[in-house]
């Protein structure tokens, strides 16, 4: 049996507080994503924030 790896790339230009990139992710997972990277251009939110994505 194949097994597939879901490893989803969220590639955003800016982010302010990081709460559109956990939102997401956290749809990406309910939908079957088994991990969800994100990367972002420019951002003046908390590193807390935003790689806190699993």
């Amino acid at each position: 049996m194949l097994h597939c790896i879901k490893v989803i790339l969220l590639w955003d230009d800016i982010a302010t507080t990081g709460a559109s990139l956990e939102e997401a992710a956290r749809l990406l997972k309910e939908g079957g994503a088994e991990k969800v990277v994100g990367l972002v251009l420019a951002s003046n939110a908390p590193m807390a924030s935003v790689s806190n994505l699993d």
